[in-house]
């Protein structure tokens, strides 16, 4: 029997399979993954020496862990294919689902009501080991599912449990669509420093160490960020004259907005909208 099997086999299944193998987790004999287009079941193959399939149905019958890392839009399909092998004999699965915006009780509908299932809402920083992710567990999965599932996107960043399930439409909104709005302000800083002269390349490669160094600092000197603003603005400097056209625009109800309509995009999918 394998360990771990991915029904999925895009970026965010490769990431995941890549860590637990490069964090020595798993090993690479320990996956089956599954995919629809044979050129990817080929390039995970080549990249992460992984036993490959087009068949779902194979993963299940080997694997007793099993993500789920398929569209939302695809996702009835593939849970009535997995149910149909349930019914005819496997037992004791632990389903994880990356499937953005499925709840649990959607999946349980398929699986069955005392089916153990893992929500996790994961974020494309996964890809270079810097992930944050946020689960939660159905009624029928222990609290060793939840242990090994926080094991699995912990080789690829960081991960989180929680109870309330509601809450992974705001984590979806904050950490899952996050990167997005870093790289919106990155783009915005390097192209104002571009229209005020600095060559294009350079303008890049300084917002990116200024993103890096101010992460690093609020990350390890325990200080919060309203603290931080104030050590760099100077009364009277640049800083708070920018500062304060940031305010005049509304950035921060902006971004408030923004998360906003995220999460409640979320919770649109997870209603089948």
């Amino acid at each position: 029997m394998k360990k771990h099997g991915f029904i999925g086999g895009g970026n965010m299944a490769e990431a995941l399979a890549h860590g637990l193998i490069a964090r020595k987790v798993l090993r690479a004999a320990d996956l089956v993954m599954s995919d629809v287009a044979v050129a990817r079941r080929n390039a995970l193959k080549r990249k992460l020496k992984v036993e490959t399939t087009a068949d779902n149905l194979q993963v299940i019958r080997q694997a007793r862990a099993i993500l789920i890392a398929v569209k939302p839009q695809t996702i009835n399909d593939v849970l009535s294919e997995v149910a149909s092998e349930l019914k005819a004999g496997a037992k004791s699965h632990l389903f994880i689902s990356i499937a953005a915006g499925i709840p649990i009780d959607r999946i349980c509908g398929f699986l069955g009501t005392r089916a153990r299932v893992v929500r996790v809402m994961p974020n494309a920083p996964a890809m270079v080991g810097e992930g944050m992710a946020a689960l939660v567990r159905s009624k029928g999965a222990s609290a060793a599912d939840e242990a090994f599932a926080l094991r699995i996107f912990r080789a690829v960043g960081d991960a989180v449990a929680l109870k309330d399930e509601r809450l992974l439409d705001a984590v979806t909104a904050l950490s899952g669509s996050g990167p997005a709005y870093v790289y919106l302000f990155a783009k915005a800083m390097a192209d104002a420093a571009a229209n005020e002269g600095i060559p294009r390349e350079l303008a890049t490669r300084m917002t990116l160490q200024t993103l890096r160094g101010a992460e690093r600092v609020m990350r390890e000197s325990g200080r919060d960020a309203a603290d931080l603003i104030r050590v760099v603005a100077s009364p009277g400097g640049t800083t708070e004259a920018a500062l304060r056209r940031f305010a005049e625009a509304g950035f921060s109800d902006i971004v408030a907005r923004a998360i906003h309509a995220a999460a409640e995009r979320s919770r649109e999918l997870g209603r089948g909208a």
